[in-house]
């Protein structure tokens, strides 16, 4: 029975730093207002899959907390800055040698 706990922990461990890198995933699609519905549907199956080793975990009479930890990917550097130019007017000829 405590094989079947650890076993389930670790794949519940896993499962959720998958799940946590395909949010990020469609966090940044999200951002490029490109489609994310592929992406979205397997979160809603890692849910699926959560749900029912969760209950399987109460019912063998798990209840610690699993804790895990995820560090996202590196952000992505920054833009640069485009400074405009100080404001400049044409001037012909005539005006300039006024």
């Amino acid at each position: 029975m405590d094989n079947r706990i650890n076993e389930i922990r670790r794949q519940i461990r896993a499962l959720r730093i998958s799940m946590l890198e395909a949010e990020a995933i469609m966090r940044e699609q999200i951002k490029r207002d490109e489609d994310c519905a592929f992406v979205a549907e397997d979160i809603l199956k890692m849910r699926l899959v959560m749900s029912r080793l969760v209950e399987e975990r109460t019912v063998l009479g798990d209840r610690e907390p699993i804790l895990v930890s995820f560090a996202p990917h590196q952000p992505r550097a920054q833009k640069p800055v485009v400074v405009p130019l100080a404001n400049r007017r044409l001037v012909f000829g005539e005006q300039r040698a006024r």
